[in-house]
């Protein structure tokens, strides 16, 4: 039985996404089990009326709420009995709990799995990996999108072989094509540190390394892996989105615009319902927090109950493969740099 706490009160649409989540994964999982957090009437409340296996479920009480404009720090050493908290720091004494999910705060949950949980040996800074679609159908993962706003070379070639691992054993991506986010694609394009980090990256025989990506490449379906330090990968995954987002919205806008494209709209109705779940960020989970000593995923703040489900089977997936361990071995085989 593969044991995942799931943090009920951290995100938009809680306790409910989260609650609905878990037990539609519980549903499509036969071998889950999920402990929900948070607080213990309130989520009694949420599954009274509801299907589910009780030998499988149970509820984890944690009464306080962490709030929006609380510094990380205080967190991690105040809200002890927060549904965040609380999950970390079962994660952390328990043997038996193999992950946790949450929809909260980033820096509570960036800090709190930092210093609660700590890294795998080895790995000198964690960082997350979202995922976004592909053009072609596929998937492309970056790493790193906020956790570490600077880097060095080592940092990122340690990024680059967690996320290749990830994708391959989680996802199924043999020989992920791996690429460092960079100004330019030629070798000597961008900073010292990227630089650097390119002829690392070279150097490293388990990854497919394939050179520098320019932004606008990153949904063209030629890269499984792209790495980057925190801030740029951060502003990398938004533009996308944001990007998207709002050519929807114009698309919508001209359709609206003149009859005749309404009539075309009708007959384009399906085609534009696919587009729209193509770019819906709640259909592929969240963000994967790599490095750390267990199991940590960040779903989105706004994450409904799909995207929820979805966290929840990239934290069972992650601990099927035995993730850790390969990243552990892999890490081993290279000279550890010093921050």
């Amino acid at each position: 039985m593969i044991k995942i706490i799931v943090d009920c009160f951290g995100g938009d649409h809680c306790p409910q996404a989260p609650v609905q989540g878990a037990l539609a994964a519980m549903a499509k999982n036969p071998d889950l089990y999920i402990m929900l957090a948070g607080d213990e009437a309130i989520l009694k409340k949420e599954l009274a009326g509801k299907s589910y296996d009780p030998a499988r479920l149970e509820i984890v009480h944690a009464p306080e709420v962490i709030g929006c404009d609380e510094k990380p720090t205080d967190v991690v050493r105040l809200k002890r009995n927060s549904s965040m908290m609380k999950g970390i720091i079962l994660l952390r004494d328990r043997d038996d709990i193999a992950g946790m999910v949450s929809t909260g705060s980033t820096g509570a949950l960036v800090t709190g799995a930092l210093v609660r949980l700590g890294r795998i040996p080895g790995v000198i800074r964690p960082a997350f990996c979202p995922l976004l679609p592909t053009m072609d159908g596929g998937l492309v993962g970056v790493c790193d999108s906020g956790a570490n706003m600077t880097v060095t070379p080592a940092h990122l070639r340690q990024f680059a072989i967690m996320a290749s691992l990830y994708m391959c054993n989680v996802y199924g991506v043999k020989n992920p094509r791996t690429a460092l986010l960079n100004v330019g694609k030629e070798a000597e394009k961008g900073d010292e540190t990227r630089q650097e980090a390119y002829k690392l990256l070279q150097e490293t025989a388990s990854l497919n390394f394939v050179g520098n990506m320019e932004s606008r490449d990153l949904l063209s379906g030629s890269y499984d892996v792209v790495v980057a330090d925190g801030f740029s990968g951060n502003v990398l995954i938004k533009t996308t989105e944001g990007t998207a987002i709002e050519l929807l919205k114009k698309l919508k806008k001209e359709i609206y615009s003149r009859w005749i494209y309404k009539l075309g709209a009708l007959l384009m109705k399906p085609m534009f319902g696919s587009l729209k779940e193509f770019m819906n960020y709640q259909n592929y989970g969240g963000s994967v927090l790599l490095g750390t000593s267990k199991v940590v995923v960040k779903g989105h703040g706004s994450s409904k109950a799909v995207a929820v489900e979805k966290c929840i089977e990239q934290a069972y997936r992650m601990e099927v493969s035995g993730l850790s361990t390969q990243i552990e071995a892999e890490i081993a085989k290279y000279e550890h740099y010093e921050e």
